[in-house]
Formats: structure tokens, C-alpha cells, sequence
């Protein structure tokens, strides 16, 4: 094993960039008390109704246009103050609440346009199918999809294992984001358990925004990780700086049979003629850093086994490629988290954009699988998932 650790840790890139901010404005609205949150219900809908009333809509397609809007925000409130009861989602409602009731308004508001085209009638009749849309998408993304963990399983053939060697079955668990352990956190270590992979690698991301300097939700990723075993180990990487605070996360892995990799490598002997060596790296976004780290790594560690690259973003598969990495396991993207039928996925986090969103992906030797994760971000951005359910992956690695 040889180790590159770097004294100097770069400024947290992810709190630069325009989407950090945004959600800590939103979160702003946390600390508001809930009732005046609940009075922007009435605000909005009336807001609605006068803007319909101004553009030349009759009076009672416009109050109708109100109570419309005023009915779906109550359907918002009481789904997200539920959320903690039923034990699914336990940060703050308020800037989900908020950020729903503006995304409502704005469509309520812009569809009073459509009046001059259809009358008043028929846009009464758009907006509610546009908002019972929305509640089913809302209730789906925020109650089900979440926790509809799934198991995605692919093989990598590879001529640096022995053709005629048993192959390697390796699981990946990413981008946990524990708030506090609720049924999905359970399905994850059943399917674990039930695959019974030969190795388990976990590539950060550990607690939520909104708890990461929360105890108890210390003490349960801990709990969560002591039931991880494989009969070759448990690894595992440390995620954004943002997310997995160094001083809060990197104690809780104190006294765990679970080595946490941070720029250092590891070769593993499976037995059979078979080997691997695990790259492991702390992820900082601050993409000059993280390649040297990489280069270094790479300079240093054998290549004549497959080599296993566990950091927590896709932002250096550009290098991976470069340096023959067979394997590079991340998370971050979530998959988009939210993604829109033809569109996809609206944001990455990524600072390669879309280009490494979520799936498989192969570049001269190396191959980039980019997990969707498990968990949510936390602090106010959404609490929900569309089109992009939590995942395990199992990879079997066999010989060519």
C-alpha cells in the first residue's frame, strides 16, 4: 500500500457555484415559522385569481382559478408536513413547500395567457389537469419513487484477470445521504446481503445537508455500516466537502473493519490468481487537485492487475481514460435526480455537465459506471425523485 496524502485541501468548489447558493437562499425560509410559510397559500391563490380577473376572465372561472391553485398548495402542505410521521423524509418542509408553491403560482400565472387562445373555460380546465398532474408527480416523487430500490447489474471483461479465474462479483453503494434510517436504508442491506458480493465499495456522500453535523444521524450511518460485510472487505471514499463534512464524517469510520481510502491505494488478493488494486480518493471538485492526485496515484500503484478508481464524481474520467483505469465507480449526479421524459435529467452537479450523467460508459480501457445512489442532497433542494430510482450495483469482473 503506498499513500499520497496533500496537506493542503482546496476551498469547497460546490459552495462557489450558483446552485449552493440558490439553495441557501431557499433554506432561508426553513427558519421561518410555519404559519407564515402556510399564509403564502392564500397569497398565491388570490395572486391568481386577480391576474386572471385583469386579462378579462368572468369572475368565477378566475375564483375557480384560485381555489384551484389554494387546494393543490394545501395537498403540498400536508404531504411534506406528513413526511417525518410516516418516516421518510425528516429535514425541513418549509423550502419544499416554497419552492413547490412557486413553481404552482408561476404555471397558474402563465396560464392565463392561454385564455386569449381558448377561452376561459378551457384554461380553467388546462390548469387543473396541470395540477392534478402535478400532485400524482409530487406524491410519486416525494412518497415512492425514493424508496424503490433497485439492483443494476452489468460485467467488465478484462485481460488483466486470468481467463480460466472465478470472476469477481463487486458491489457499489453510493451517495447514502442519511438523514435519519428509514426502509430504504433496510431494502439496501437486504439486496446486500442477498447478493453476497465478494467485495463492497462505497464512494461517499454519507449523511444529508441537512443533518451532516447531526449526532444521531452520525451514530446511524455508523450502524448502517457495521451490518456491510464481504468476504474481501468493505472500502469506501469520502464524498463532496460540502456534503461529508472532513471533521463530522471521517471520525465516524473510527474503529470500523471499513479502511476509508483517501488518496492512497490497495491491492487486494482474492485468491485464485486473483488481484485487484483500489484507487481511492477524497473528492474536492477542485478538478486541478483531484488530477494530480490521480496522477499520482496512478504513478505509484501496480497496473498489471485491474485497477478500481472509487471517487465520488465523474469529473475524472477524461484522466481515467488517460491512465488505463479498467474501473471507476462514482455517484454525485444522483442521475439528474429529477429527470423529464425526452429532456433528462435538469441537473448533474457535475462540472462536466450531462456529458457522465448516470449508467455505463466506456472510454478506450476504462470503464465509468455512473450510480444514481441511494439517498437526497437535503438542506432545501427537493426531497424527491422522478424518473431516477435509488440503485445498488453488482459488477462481475471476470477475465478475457
Amino acid at each position: 500500500m503506498n499513500q499520497h496524502l496533500m496537506a493542503d485541501e482546496p476551498d469547497d468548489i460546490l459552495k462557489e457555484g450558483w446552485l449552493y447558493k440558490v439553495m441557501v437562499i431557499f433554506a432561508t425560509v426553513d427558519n421561518w415559522p410555519g404559519w407564515l410559510v402556510l399564509l403564502m397559500m392564500p397569497i398565491w391563490a388570490v395572486m391568481t385569481a386577480v391576474t386572471w380577473q385583469i386579462v378579462g376572465i368572468q369572475t368565477p372561472i378566475s375564483l375557480a382559478a384560485g381555489g384551484t391553485l389554494l387546494l393543490a398548495l394545501g395537498l403540498d402542505a400536508a404531504m411534506l408536513i406528513s413526511l417525518p410521521r410516516r418516516g421518510l423524509s425528516f429535514g425541513p418542509w418549509e423550502s419544499q413547500f416554497v419552492l413547490l408553491g412557486l413553481l404552482r403560482t408561476a404555471a397558474a400565472l402563465a396560464l392565463s395567457v392561454l385564455s386569449w387562445l381558448i377561452g376561459g373555460w378551457g384554461a380553467l380546465v388546462f390548469l387543473i389537469a396541470l395540477q392534478v398532474g402535478a400532485t400524482a408527480a409530487a406524491i410519486w416523487g416525494y412518497l415512492i419513487e425514493p424508496f424503490r430500490v433497485g439492483l443494476t447489474e452489468w460485467t467488465l471483461t478484462t485481460d488483466r484477470l486470468p481467463a480460466a479465474a472465478r470472476p469477481l462479483r463487486i458491489l457499489h453503494i453510493t451517495d447514502l445521504h442519511i438523514e435519519r434510517a428509514t426502509k430504504r436504508e433496510t431494502a439496501v442491506l437486504q439486496i446486500a446481503q442477498q447478493t453476497n458480493p465478494d467485495l463492497i465499495l462505497i464512494t461517499g456522500d454519507y449523511v444529508s445537508l441537512s443533518y451532516n453535523t447531526d449526532p444521531i444521524t452520525h451514530r446511524q450511518v455508523r450502524e448502517f455500516l457495521q451490518q456491510l460485510h464481504a468476504p474481501h472487505g468493505v472500502f469506501a471514499t469520502l464524498g463532496s466537502i460540502t456534503v461529508d463534512l472532513r471533521e463530522q464524517v471521517v471520525p465516524i469510520f473510527d474503529g470500523l473493519p471499513i479502511p476509508l481510502m483517501r488518496q492512497e491505494w490497495r491491492a487486494v488478493d482474492l485468491g485464485e490468481g486473483r488481484q485487484v488494486v483500489l484507487l481511492g480518493m477524497d473528492c474536492t471538485h477542485h478538478l486541478p487537485t483531484d488530477r494530480a492526485r490521480l496522477a499520482n496515484l496512478h504513478a505509484s500503484a501496480p497496473n498489471s492487475v485491474p485497477q478500481i478508481l472509487l471517487y465520488h464524481s465523474p469529473e475524472l474520467m477524461p484522466e481515467a481514460a488517460v491512465h488505463g483505469i479498467d474501473l471507476y465507480l462514482c455517484g454525485h449526479t444522483h442521475g439528474g435526480q429529477v429527470r423529464l421524459p425526452l429532456i433528462g435529467p435538469l441537473l448533474t452537479s457535475s462540472q462536466l455537465g450531462r456529458r457522465y450523467v448516470m449508467g455505463l460508459y466506456k472510454e478506450a480501457r476504462t470503464h465509468l459506471y455512473v450510480s444514481r445512489g441511494l439517498g437526497l442532497e437535503g438542506m432545501s433542494a427537493p426531497r424527491v425523485r422522478f424518473l431516477s430510482p435509488p440503485e445498488l450495483t453488482l459488477i462481475t469482473v471476470q477475465g478475457k
